[in-house]
């Protein structure tokens, strides 16, 4: 399932970044597109705003097909403190903002991907991902309800991302 859930984290990725190339973060020193997967990242107690958060919260495989097909449900997070040269009063205009980017990113044809294994090629090792031999594929994302946090305004959307087991992949 790792190299479905790395596939679509890049996918996702590269297609927000093209959508809203603006929309960057800061992580240890280095900036990048605003999204991150939190498993991937060092614990820490704040939550990024401005930036979309991936976390794996389900899993099922159903093993009766030649090749297992696992079903994930991807939690995407994001939240908005406001413009501070507004007073923060644009926070639902900019949650709105971010909620078109998702849909966009998401929703955009194709819904698949070839499955990639970027073993390889992490760490900075220059080594090119290698395609595989099924693909990924994922439906709409589903928006919960906006929420208040203080003065922050947070939502969480959730994508089901389909991959079939391929021979050698836990």
């Amino acid at each position: 399932m790792q190299n479905a859930r790395d596939t679509f984290y890049v996918t996702l990725r590269d297609r927000l970044a093209a959508v809203n190339p603006a929309r960057t973060i800061v992580l240890r020193g280095v900036t990048r597109p605003g999204v991150l997967v939190e498993e991937n990242e060092l614990a820490s107690a704040t939550v990024p705003v401005n930036a979309f958060c991936l976390r794996w919260t389900g899993l099922s495989v159903d093993a009766l097909a030649a090749l297992p097909l696992a079903t994930m449900t991807c939690e995407i997070s994001y939240a908005t403190d406001g413009d501070s040269g507004n007073g923060g009063m644009d926070r639902g205009r900019l949650l709105s903002g971010m909620d078109a980017e998702l849909v966009s990113a998401v929703s955009a044809a194709p819904q698949n991907v070839t499955k990639m294994n970027y073993v390889g090629a992490a760490g900075g090792s220059g080594l090119a991902p290698v395609a595989m031999g099924t693909n990924v594929f994922w439906g709409d994302a589903a928006f919960g309800a906006a929420v208040v946090n203080g003065e922050r305004l947070e939502r969480v959307a959730t994508v089901v991302v389909f991959c079939y087991q391929e021979a050698g992949e836990l």
